[in-house]
């Protein structure tokens, strides 16, 4: 499915089509009572060799009956194996695994607990892959961020054509190869990531497709994937690393000289050098509250740079530059030098427009005719508000709307004294009223080139309507 780059050398990726099926014959009921391992290992080979195989090198998908377990004990967690050998899982194909020969799903049969106990004994001592690496994948390192890239990247790539996901609660992608959106119960991550590097080494001929990306962008799907159908799935925060706990402000002010200024100017009025050429004009720091911008913004903005949060692409990713230690340092000065607040809000920013204005001079560019059509299709109730009203506070991503709009959303938010032209604010009648649902959907969606207003293309169209109709209740 999909050729991935280590920079100098080429990988490939598929989104594990083909190797991820088990057991298909089970018929044996001298299998279920074997506990010896040698004795279950030739019960295995006599009575499930049929379909699977179990030992040998992997070959074209046309070539077998049912996936190849050679690699089981690698690939697949116990607790999934043993619920799905006992019937408590549901298929993993929509069509059968050889969609060439038929159009249902196959058939499994159950076995007892204990059964699938001794099953599993039996894959985690023999059918182990000497090319996966433990450890490889570390997931107490996944991070929001990698699985929103993650996501992103099994659309860009098509993955989604054949593989079935679950998204906002509904089954969404093509029935063709294996449903993954409980894969994160499923599968070993070391086995995910090696099948990854390179699928053609488990199952040639398979029908899939090859596609370019980077390591990073491979470790970002295996994230992704690994947090499909996991409950409370416990992300790493980059912030609480020991480089953060060491931060240095003074090395932070060499970094900031080195790098930051060139743009953001020596004392961060957003005046550097660079900032001539520069649409949107870079953010000024004096006038941001950076003790009050949450620590995942700030993080992912330096470290992911601008579009990783849907800004502009004039900011760079500074991580592989300056390193851990790096951003952890020019962060700790930022929220320690710049305090911005209301000094920042009365004085108003470099544009000498002051934040908050009523009615906000402003050059907006109509969206496209289908969306300026488009009304809000959320029947207007008090839930829809303050389901808008969590998000505009607290829970949109990949930030906040009150960071830059402010509490009370007036524009004059921790953010928004740094933006040039300011914030919108949403508090002011005669700018509201003539700003159409359509309008506003597209802005919040796509955007804004040429100011600070970022892109929530990831966030669910329910989900903008909802703060769309809070922003409406805000305006005087």
């Amino acid at each position: 499915m999909k050729r991935f780059l280590f920079r100098a050398r080429t990988l490939s990726l598929t989104l594990f089509t083909l190797t991820l099926g088990v057991f298909v014959s089970l018929t044996s009921p001298a299998i279920l009572l074997a506990s010896d391992a040698q004795e279950a290992k030739s019960l295995i080979k006599t009575n499930c060799s049929t379909c699977h195989k179990f030992q040998e090198e992997g070959e074209s998908r046309f070539n077998l009956k049912a996936p190849d377990l050679m690699w089981g004990g690698s690939k697949y967690q116990r607790d999934w194996l043993i619920r799905w050998l006992t019937g408590k899982e549901p298929m993993l194909y929509a069509k059968s695994y050889r969609w060439d020969q038929g159009q249902k799903p196959d058939v499994h049969i159950t076995v007892t607990e204990e059964q699938a106990n001794t099953i599993a004994d039996y894959f985690e001592k023999n059918l182990k892959d000497s090319r996966v690496t433990v450890g490889a994948f570390d997931l107490t390192k996944v991070t929001k961020k990698d699985v929103g890239d993650g996501a992103f990247i099994f659309k860009e790539h098509a993955c989604i054509g054949c593989h079935t996901i679950q998204e906002n609660g509904q089954l969404v992608g093509g029935p063709q190869s294996t449903n993954l959106a409980d894969s994160g119960n499923r599968y070993n991550a070391d086995w995910l990531f090696r099948f990854g590097i390179n699928p053609q080494d488990f199952t040639p001929h398979s029908g899939e497709f090859l596609a370019d990306a980077t390591e990073p962008q491979l470790r970002s799907v295996i994230g992704y994937l690994m947090t499909l159908g996991v409950k409370d799935f416990k992300f790493y925060e980059p912030w609480t690393s020991p480089e953060f706990a060491q931060a240095s402000i003074d090395r932070g002010a060499v970094v900031y000289k080195e790098y930051c200024s060139q743009c953001h100017g020596a004392e961060g009025k957003g005046d550097g050098p660079a900032a001539s050429s520069l649409n949107p004009k870079p953010a000024i720091h004096a006038n941001i509250a950076f003790d009050q911008v949450p620590m995942e913004y700030l993080y992912n903005v330096i470290n992911h740079g601008g579009r990783a949060v849907g800004k502009s692409t004039n900011m760079p990713y500074w991580g592989l530059t300056i390193g851990q230690q790096g951003v952890a340092d020019v962060i700790a000065l930022l929220k320690t030098t710049f305090k911005g607040g209301t000094q920042s809000a009365q004085a108003g920013t470099s544009t000498g427009v002051p934040l908050g204005v009523c009615p906000q001079p402003r050059k907006t560019k109509k969206a496209p005719a289908d969306f300026l059509a488009m009304v809000n299709p959320l029947p207007a109730s008090n839930a829809n508000v303050k389901a808008g009203e969590k998000l505009f506070h607290e829970t949109a991503q990949p930030l906040a709307c009150k960071q830059c709009h402010g509490e009370k959303g007036d524009g004059k938010g921790p953010l928004g004294g740094g933006l040039v032209p300011p914030p919108r604010n949403f508090t002011c009648g005669q700018t509201m009223n003539a700003l159409p649902d359509g309008q506003l959907f597209w802005i919040i969606k796509k955007g804004w080139t040429g100011t600070g207003m970022l892109s929530f293309a990831g966030m669910p169209d329910e989900q903008v309507w909802q703060v769309i109709q809070y922003i409406r209740t805000l305006a005087k």
